[in-house]
């Protein structure tokens, strides 16, 4: 988990990595897709999530701490 004294943007980068994670694990697992059933009726929706997952992964794969983290 994170540190207490991590910015913002990594902190919402690994809630939202936790989501992606998860949400990968149910496809896996069951054949369920959670995003689609949460947000299928607006399929530019589902693609934003997917794109903000995608973009955590990068982000924390990269950065390991910004200036802002301690």
């Amino acid at each position: 988990m994170m540190s207490k004294g991590t910015c913002g943007a990594h902190c919402v980068a690994w809630w939202v990595l936790w989501v992606g994670g998860i949400n990968w694990g149910l496809i896996g697992l069951l054949d369920w897709n959670l995003v689609e059933t949460l947000f299928g009726g607006w399929p530019w929706l589902v693609k934003l999530v997917y794109i903000l997952v995608g973009l955590s992964a990068v982000l924390l794969l990269l950065t390991k701490k910004c200036k802002k983290c301690k």
